[in-house]
């Protein structure tokens, strides 16, 4: 041990702890000493003088033993802590209390700090004299910033886990859970501290926990997976009994040797309720198509029907009249028949005017109906398997609310049929981008616009794009847009379509608005 280690190694009939040494056990405990070079070891006298100092010492702070045995320790002070005496309130403390241990900062010879683990003891000769203090130093700052940089990495995984809106269930190899995230909690409804520890199967129907564990046992034997590492759809139960359906994916990982497996949970009751909903949505556009193909088709047909039918009778009248010059019984029972014929021809025209003003009043049940939520669930449905086709979708709805009095069921099928119409233009396009808009167009009154890339609208289709029979499609009816504008003029709008800037096709119709003043009694 560098220094003088005789004096305090060895003094005379006792050593620090009472006991005697020899000589040449004083010098093993100055080797002993001396090879903790990871600790700054040395030794004061009662006035904080140094009289010892090991190679630990002066690999840590700098001095050697030359330069430092003698002088005051208050020197690798920082300079804030010397001026309010913090040496000598550290001696006097250690002689009071018998030890002292903090963690605080202290200065190298070339003027750096670092943040050292000091423990400073007192020492007593056999009679109870103060004979010095003993210093250890440890210079811990490269494990307190290793240990600070681990609690932020913590923190930030801590607080990445607290917004994932999936559920995270972490258990060990026998089912037990050891960490249930926030979002657990308000999934399950239990609180951490009362599901940690106990089995993961009270998560599930009393139907699968015999399975759960059996998975496991199979697991621990065999290594066999049953649903590690995949995704799978199944049934949770919260701490109310409620089941709901839930998405599992499960990995795997070790930790202290110890397997454990992270369940990543995700709650399905809202989408499989939005599913639910487009497919009611969805039916009844599907019915409401249907009705006004059949209301379009009786208004063709009776506008077609109407003029032979009106011919037919008249034919049989000037018939009828051209046999009244003659007296024949026979003829007078043809000219009976003839005028049945023409009273049936007649009464079938009125039949078929009669159906055709009922279609063409087109009544719909109206009600107030924010625009965006239309246009947002129609285009749910609508672009199903766009973004597969590679179809870039920009909804560019005004900022604006509109609140429009509408059927919500026929405004939605006009969508659809529209955004399907500009999704099959754009199959074999290169460009494939679809534009739903909405803007205010005039007082009163609100434009939708669905633009496409597609091929856009021939010149001998331009005329007759909303005629009903007139089509472009190998398996089309051409009923499509001709419902379309019996919808949208049944609303009090209007419909029509232009090209698109950039190539394609823009269709466009227009909705009434409520009144304002009329919106609490709409």
């Amino acid at each position: 041990m560098t220094g003088r280690s005789q004096d305090i190694a060895a003094p005379p009939g006792s050593d620090l702890s009472g006991h005697r040494l020899d000589a040449s056990s004083a010098d093993e405990l100055s080797l002993l000493i001396d090879s903790a070079t990871n600790y700054a070891i040395y030794m004061l006298d009662p006035d904080g003088r140094v009289t010892i100092w090991n190679r630990g010492a002066e690999r840590i702070k700098g001095w050697s033993a030359a330069e430092i045995v003698g002088r005051n320790f208050s020197m690798s002070y920082p300079a804030e802590d010397i001026a309010v005496g913090k040496p000598a309130v550290d001696l006097a403390r250690a002689h009071s209390e018998g030890r002292v241990e903090e963690e605080s900062w202290r200065v190298r010879k070339d003027g750096s700090e670092f943040l050292a683990n000091v423990t400073i003891t007192a020492l007593y000769d056999s009679e109870g004299a103060l004979r010095g203090f003993g210093k250890v130093v440890r210079d811990i700052t490269d494990q307190k910033s290793a240990e600070r940089a681990l609690a932020a990495r913590e923190r930030h995984l801590a607080s990445i886990l607290a917004t994932v809106p999936d559920a995270m269930v972490v258990i060990d190899d026998h089912g037990r859970i050891a960490s249930f995230s926030a979002a657990a909690e308000a999934m399950f409804g239990h609180v951490e501290a009362d599901v940690v520890g106990g089995n993961v199967t009270q998560l599930m129907p009393a139907t699968d926990r015999a399975a759960h564990d059996g998975h496991l046992t199979t697991y621990r034997a065999t290594g066999v997976r049953h649903i590690i590492g995949s995704t799978r759809a199944l049934t949770g139960v919260r701490r109310n009994g409620e089941t709901f359906p839930m998405e599992l994916s499960v990995g795997e990982t070790s930790s202290g040797g110890q397997r454990i497996f992270t369940g990543f949970i995700r709650d399905l009751t809202e989408r499989q309720r939005a599913e639910q909903r487009l497919r009611e949505l969805q039916s009844e556009l599907t019915h409401m198509s249907r009705l006004s193909a059949m209301g379009t088709m009786a208004s063709t047909l009776a506008h077609e029907l109407n003029q032979p039918l009106t011919a037919i009778a008249n034919y049989v009248e000037t018939a009828r009249d051209m046999l009244a010059e003659t007296e024949s019984p026979e003829l007078a029972v043809i000219r009976d028949a003839l005028d049945l014929a023409a009273r049936q021809s007649l009464r079938a025209g009125d039949i078929v005017r009669r159906l055709r003003e009922f279609v063409a009043r087109g009544e719909v049940g109206r009600a107030p109906e924010m625009l965006d939520a239309v246009v947002t669930e129609a285009a749910a449905l609508g672009l199903i398997g766009a973004r597969e086709a590679g179809v870039r979708v920009v909804m560019a709805l005004d900022p604006d609310p509109h609140l429009v009095l509408i059927d919500r069921v026929q405004i939605e099928q006009v969508l659809v049929n529209l955004i399907r119409n500009a999704l099959q233009a754009m199959q074999d396009r290169p460009t494939r981008e679809l534009t739903i808009s909405t803007v205010h167009e005039a007082p009163g009154c609100v434009q939708v616009t669905v633009a496409d890339t597609g091929s856009g609208i021939g010149a001998d289709m331009a005329d007759r794009l909303f005629q009903a029979f007139a089509t472009t499609k190998d398996e089309g009816m051409g009923l499509g847009l001709s419902i379309c504008r019996t919808i949208v003029e049944a609303h009090g709008g209007r419909i029509w379509a232009t090209p698109s800037p950039g190539g394609g096709a823009a269709f466009h119709f227009t909705l009434v608005l409520v009144d304002p003043e009329n919106r609490d009694d709409a």
